[in-house]
């Protein structure tokens, strides 16, 4: 098989400044990602995306491939489903699938990556994407209607019912995205209906970074 690995990482963020860049326990953040992706087993290229040249020179450096994304696609309202074709245009290449793997997921390895693939083929599903279970179900949130009053997000009763009676829910965590690529130029999107797996992952090792608290947090765990 041929298995892309696609790592976006603009140069533009607001939260955490250079983000994809800073430093993280003596390594660039997208570092972290870059090694799972060159790591696996299954995957055959890895490719970072960026209009940013010092991200691009970092990614480099670190063994990946570089494409020089447009500054048309790297704003804050662009979706990722437009960078991954872009990627996919430039390299006019066929691969079976692609797997997003995004720079903020520094604690996801290349152990995760080869144990998703591997369940979603067992599967047979055409796409998978990593979530973790939360402590507090989504399905007991409420939501606000046309009068500015609460209903139950899904239905009424959800949000006063007991969690062991609750339907389980799970977060995506941002960490492993992996698509059959066939399906995902038909579709594009990176979920399919009915042909989505999941792969869990502890909600601590799921952590994304996205402020300096969270850097630290994540710095922290590096260090034990």
């Amino acid at each position: 098989m041929k298995i892309l690995a696609i790592i976006p990482a603009r140069g533009g963020s607001k939260g955490l400044p250079r983000k994809n860049i800073v430093n993280l326990a003596g390594k660039p953040l997208i570092a972290y990602s870059i090694e799972a992706a060159l790591n696996s087993k299954y995957i055959t290229k890895t490719v970072v995306s960026s209009e940013d040249d010092e991200i691009l020179d970092v990614a480099e450096f670190f063994g990946a491939q570089t494409l020089t994304r447009d500054e048309a696609l790297a704003q804050d309202d662009v979706k990722t489903e437009p960078v991954l074709l872009d990627v996919l245009e430039k390299l006019d290449e066929s691969f079976d699938y692609m797997i997003l793997l995004q720079a903020t997921s520094p604690l996801r390895t290349a152990q995760d990556i080869d144990e998703a693939m591997n369940q979603m083929l067992e599967q047979k599903a055409e796409a998978l994407i990593s979530v973790y279970e939360p402590s507090h179900s989504a399905l007991k949130a409420f939501m606000v209607d046309e009068n500015s009053c609460l209903k139950g997000i899904v239905n009424d009763e959800y949000p006063f019912s007991p969690r062991q009676l609750l339907p389980k829910t799970y977060y995506p965590n941002g960490a492993i995205y992996i698509i059959n690529t066939k399906e995902f130029m038909k579709n594009r999107s990176l979920f399919i209906k009915e042909k989505t797996a999941f792969y869990l992952m502890d909600e601590r090792m799921s952590l994304d970074i996205d402020t300096q608290k969270d850097l630290e947090v994540v710095e922290g765990l590096l260090n034990e």
